[in-house]
């Protein structure tokens, strides 16, 4: 990137234009995950939609590819050349109780989200960590912890603020733009920067819900009991099971501390005393170490998953299920059970269905809606076995898994779409050959890059 772009750049944003050399280069590009180290030619930290207009005028100017960063939850690749855009500034939340909805800025979290929302009996249909960006999130569609009673986070998306590829700002709704805003809602990156979105809210103050934690030797019984009990749930009930296998660190609470554990979560939306019953299975189908679940204030709902917040390595993989069975409980077990010696920290199946199965009117992008579970498998933090270790675990892992794993995914779980197909497999097919001709159609000169890297 030549100098006189450098200082184009530092005349017209307001906010830092930084470049390797400078101070403070470095820390603007670290996110969440702290394996992933981002080296463009320079990174420009966003403080309003003029800025990000000015950063995109001058990058169309000059051929140069921009990208965009968060909070560093979806990025597992580095970034190496171009402009990389930071929206950790650029924030600005309003709640309209009365239309029920929220005004996000593409820096927010959802955490300020829902204590923004809570005073007002209303709540986002967000993910399972409130620490996770917001905007990101969605436009990769977002499956939470009430998914089965309320649909992929994107379905609740009412509009969005973008500044495409020529640096103009436009609105995407139903009725202004109606394709990018089709796109947006599950189609993930490669349209713009999107600076703003227009975020519908539930009604909805109180849940039954929480963790039971169960010792290694229920697993199997427990996990048996939950495959059947899942068959059973009406749509308000929403649930995942992990096995963990928990460090014996002092942050970890005693009776968990050191051992491997099952992890039931449940997220009941309705009475409490109905919640309560239709759990009763679980809580009688093994011992139980710490059992959390209860009514709670719907602000407490990341509690549930209880996810870490702080920066940290991490490695992940994620796929989608078509169903689960006894077959299936035993070759997990056989795979990723207490008995086995595996680098992973934690092997996750959230229970899908219901709203997720319903796209919303007028359609949308959002791949994933056949997916009857999920399924997620998060290795050992230790950067050292990220490259070859766990990859060759989790292979394994999902072969001895194929009968079950679905050909479709979504693109919040294809992890920077380093495996062959993974980008194909993120929307069905019909999708996949739609989003290409809106990108194209929007941003014609590829000035933001998205999907597997060439070469």
């Amino acid at each position: 990137m030549t100098q006189e772009m450098i200082d184009r750049l530092r005349g017209e944003v307001a906010g830092p234009v930084l470049t390797p050399e400078a101070e403070g280069y470095a820390e603007e590009l670290s996110g969440f995950n702290l394996a992933v180290t981002h080296t463009p030619d320079v990174v420009v930290g966003l403080t309003s939609e003029d800025d990000a207009v000015a950063v995109v005028r001058a990058a169309a100017e000059s051929g140069t590819p921009v990208r965009v960063l968060a909070t560093g939850h979806g990025i597992p690749n580095p970034i190496q050349d171009g402009i990389v855009v930071t929206t950790t500034r650029l924030t600005g939340l309003t709640v309209d109780p009365e239309a029920k909805i929220a005004h996000i800025a593409a820096g927010n979290r959802w955490a300020e989200v829902i204590a923004a929302a809570a005073p007002h009996g209303l709540a986002p249909i967000a993910g399972a960590s409130d620490a996770v960006g917001c905007v990101g999130y969605t436009l990769g569609g977002g499956l939470g912890p009430l998914a089965r009673t309320y649909g992929f986070s994107s379905d609740w998306a009412r509009g969005f603020r973008v500044v495409t590829a020529a640096g103009e700002v436009v609105t995407a709704d139903p009725t202004e733009n109606a394709d990018l805003f089709w796109a947006l809602r599950g189609g993930k990156g490669g349209f713009g920067i999107v600076t703003a979105m227009d975020f519908a809210l539930a009604e909805l103050s109180t849940l039954y819900g929480g963790s039971v934690f169960f010792d290694a030797e229920s697993v199997a019984p427990v996990l048996s009991s939950w495959t059947e009990w899942t068959k059973t749930l009406p749509e308000s009930a929403n649930s995942s099971v992990v096995i963990l296998r928990l460090p014996p660190l002092e942050f970890i609470p005693e009776p968990l501390r050191g051992k491997t554990v099952l992890s039931v979560r449940f997220a009941y939306v309705g009475d409490a005393a109905e919640g309560k019953r239709l759990f009763q299975p679980i809580r009688d189908a093994g011992t139980v170490l710490i059992d959390t679940v209860g009514e709670l204030p719907v602000s407490d709902i990341a509690l549930i998953h209880n996810d870490p917040k702080d920066p940290t390595p991490s490695w992940d993989r994620g796929v989608l299920l078509t169903g689960i069975d006894a077959g299936f409980v035993d070759a997990f077990l056989d795979a990723v059970g207490p008995e086995q010696q595996v680098p992973l920290i934690a092997v996750e199946i959230r229970h899908l269905g219901g709203a997720t199965e319903r796209d919303v009117p007028g359609g949308s992008a959002v791949g994933g809606r056949s997916g009857a579970f999920t399924l997620t498998i998060i290795g050992v933090p230790d950067p050292v076995l990220f490259e070859k270790v766990l990859p060759a675990t989790v292979d394994g892992v999902l072969a001895a898994l194929r009968p079950w794993v679905s050909a479709e995914t979504t693109v919040n779980f294809a992890g920077g779409f380093a495996l062959p197909g993974s980008y194909e497999a993120s929307w069905p097919a019909d999708t996949f050959a739609r989003l290409a001709g809106i990108r194209a159609a929007y941003d014609p000169n590829r000035l933001f890059p998205y999907g597997p890297r060439q070469g």
